[in-house]
């Protein structure tokens, strides 16, 4: 039966006929069986009334089938249309944004005047983790939010830089794609093909690097490339468009350096955000190399020298002092030493290749001449250290003060040397200084609040140089270990020779080895070590300043975002000296930091992000997964196409136009069942036509056979 439309408005009612059995279905055809058996068998014995028969036996059958009228009151429901609108940072070149949003109001328009159709519209921004255009999995997620059996179709407003293709769900309507961009786009590109993570100092490394132009350029030969160290003054290059071109450097300091490489943007082209990039390289040492020179052997010779083979990256060279020159006892000099010490070599030739030089209880005999001391001395004006380790040698005539050396050393001797215990302290500036901060902390501290470490036993009085920083203190505030720096070195002084005693547990220990190595690695000017810095770690999208001070206070610190904005950050002291911030970081880039007297650069995330590595237009990634659909990619530059409501089976897209399946989907807001006849009119119908048969074979007998 066909359907039955009522008067309602807005409303369809749909009758049929429907049939459920008294007995089942195979009951009912044996039943079926046996009437038609009984009416053949009337027909072949000539039963004038078996035409009635079988009739009656029919209705009997149909009234054991339970015909009844089943109707069903539907609510039309409207067809969707989805749209995904790209609004992430690709969208903002050119005039995309204006165009999609035109296509939007344009689509919005055409599905209104359907009647029967909403638009439901999602927004997709940027990824948060940089992962760029996340359209398949935002797709996927709408999809299972919506009735897939109403889905008229999906119409994709994008550039068509899709990072997540392989995430396409299955797709129940024809997906079109309206593209944005122009013919005429064209932008350039910055690539890093290859940097290290590391650098050995000193070394020269190649960075890999490759300038490509997209779209419709117009056939550069050559880029211009700048790059900065550390914010410094950019180093032009000219290098070919298209190619991979190998860029020698050389790091120009220990720890992190962040080097920003940029091509200038050139008129006319898409965006400038892909034409930088930062790359972060640790410059490390590759070894360091100490000369320990040991004067008379004492106890703490041993200390020094466990300490530096301790360190793998250290390369020592050590020697002894066993026998002075004025010692004359005839023993030949061929039996003194296993070789002669090679002062030339060291402190004339080779001078230079050293990192450190170590005077420990050395007393100025004549085996050094004053012209070594000297060049000594101008070793660390040039950027060299030294440290000296006095005992009571440092205190009288034949003290390294009284040679060309003392010209560089932090402190003088009062020629006074104090013999008794003490607990060696940390000073105001010791506390705060990355040499001795946090020492104390290493030990639990005594009942008294003094460190918990053991006490030393011998002090040379000095007096420190206007400048110099004394970090340790012995007893009354006597300065124990002095630091310095002089032209582009560095000179430390520890005016104390029972440095050992911490070594070896005495009265509990102390912090030696820590100490020792600090010491050693300031001196060497390690970056982690200095006193006066500002660096910053990021952390997600969020960075932390932090900036270390002998000062008591730290300024507040200026951080310039990549598009130039400003923001001032104030810092808390933390710890002794150290001071941190944390401030959001925004966009992606490279970020500035500048307190007045010092400055840093902070590379948050990629200097490029992935939105902007290919910004030109492109239907090739979604093509696929349109055509499967049955749908198509349409440029917006040639106009917007107008949508055409079909079925489904038939063609989807066309010259000028996108299809859309017209569902016809809806809502049962009512069933009524009724019975086709009552049980007593279906006996009365086969009765009488049983009574009919048998009045008609009444009258007229049988035929015989």
């Amino acid at each position: 039966m066909g359907p039955v439309s009522g008067p309602v408005t807005g409303m369809t009612v749909i009758g049929r006929i429907v049939l459920d059995p008294f007995l089942g279905w195979p009951v009912m055809a044996a039943l079926a069986g046996l009437v038609v058996l009984a009416a053949a068998l009337a027909l072949w014995r000539g039963m004038a009334g078996w035409w009635l028969r079988a009739l009656a036996g029919a209705v009997v059958l149909a009234a054991l089938a339970n015909p009844a009228l089943h109707e069903e009151s539907r609510e039309g429901l409207p067809d969707i249309v989805i749209a995904i609108v790209d609004d992430t940072a690709s969208q903002t070149l050119g005039d995309r944004a204006a165009q999609t949003e035109a296509a939007l109001a344009d689509l919005a328009a055409q599905v209104a005047a359907r009647g029967n159709a909403e638009l439901r519209v999602l927004r997709l921004d940027d990824d948060a983790g940089d992962g760029g255009t996340l359209l398949a999995g935002a797709l996927a997620a709408r999809l299972a939010e919506e009735p897939r059996d109403r889905i008229a179709g999906i119409v994709l407003l994008t550039d068509g830089r899709v990072h997540d293709i392989d995430r396409m769900p299955p797709l129940p309507a024809p997906v079109h794609t309206l593209l944005t961009g122009a013919p005429g786009d064209w932008d350039r590109r910055l690539v890093i093909e290859n940097a290290p993570a590391y650098a050995i100092m000193g070394e020269e490394i190649v960075i890999g690097i490759r300038i490509d132009d997209q779209g419709a350029a117009t056939g550069h030969a050559t880029a211009p490339l700048t790059i900065a160290v550390d914010g410094g003054t950019p180093v032009p290059f000219e290098i070919p468009v298209g190619r991979q071109m190998e860029l020698p450097l050389a790091l120009p300091h220990g720890g992190v350096n962040v080097l920003e490489i940029e091509t200038p943007a050139a008129p006319g082209e898409l965006s400038a955000r892909n034409n930088r990039a930062v790359v972060q390289i640790n410059g490390v040492r590759d070894r360091l190399r100490v000369l320990l020179v040991s004067g008379e052997p004492n106890p703490g010779e041993r200390t020094w020298r466990n300490l530096l083979k301790s360190d793998a990256a250290v390369d020592l060279v050590h020697f002894t002092i066993l026998r002075p020159p004025e010692k004359q006892d005839g023993i030949p000099t061929e039996e003194l030493s296993l070789i002669a010490f090679p002062t030339r070599e060291l402190f004339v030739d080779r001078i230079g290749d050293f990192d450190l030089i170590i005077f420990d209880r050395y007393r100025s005999r004549g085996i050094l001449p004053a012209e070594y001391l000297r060049n000594v001395a101008d070793f660390v004006r040039a950027g060299g250290a030294v440290l000296v380790a006095g005992g009571p040698e440092f205190a009288d005539a034949d003290s390294l003060w009284r040679t060309p050396l003392g010209e560089v050393l932090p402190a003088a001797p009062t020629a006074q040397v104090l013999e008794q215990g003490f607990v060696p302290l940390l000073s105001d500036a010791g506390r705060r200084h990355p040499v001795t901060a946090g020492l104390e902390a290493l030990m639990p501290p005594r009942e008294d609040g003094t460190p918990g470490w053991g006490r030393w036993f011998r002090l040379i009085e000095v007096a420190p140089n206007p400048g110099a920083e004394v970090v340790m203190e012995g007893p009354g505030g006597r300065p124990l270990l002095t630091l310095d720096r002089v032209g582009e070195g560095r000179v430390a002084l520890l005016a104390s020779d029972h440095a050992w005693l911490w070594d070896r547990g005495y009265e509990g220990g102390g912090p030696q080895l820590e100490l020792l190595r600090r010491l050693a690695h300031w001196l060497m000017q390690e970056p982690e070590l200095e006193e006066e810095s500002l660096w910053a770690e990021t952390s997600g999208q969020t960075i932390r300043i932090i900036r270390r001070t002998i000062a008591p206070e730290a300024a507040p610190v200026t951080v310039t975002a990549p598009d130039g904005s400003t923001t001032q950050a104030t810092l808390d002291e933390v710890a002794p000296g150290r001071f941190e911030a944390v401030v959001p970081g925004g966009e992606a880039g490279l970020y500035r930091l500048g307190d007045g007297t010092r400055e840093a650069v902070i590379a948050l995330g990629p200097a490029a992000p992935r939105e902007f590595e290919q910004t030109i237009a492109t239907g090739e990634i979604l093509a696929p997964a349109t055509a499967g659909s049955g749908g198509a990619v349409v440029a917006l530059s040639d106009g917007m196409p107008r949508l055409h409501w079909g079925r489904a089976g038939r063609a989807t897209a066309g010259p000028g136009w996108i299809g859309l399946i017209a569902r016809d989907a809806y809502r049962t807001t009512g069933i009524r069942v009724l019975p086709l006849l009552p049980g007593w009119a279906w006996l009365l119908i086969a009765a009488a036509l049983a009574v009919g048969a048998w009045l008609i074979e009444g009258r007229r007998p049988p035929a015989r056979g």
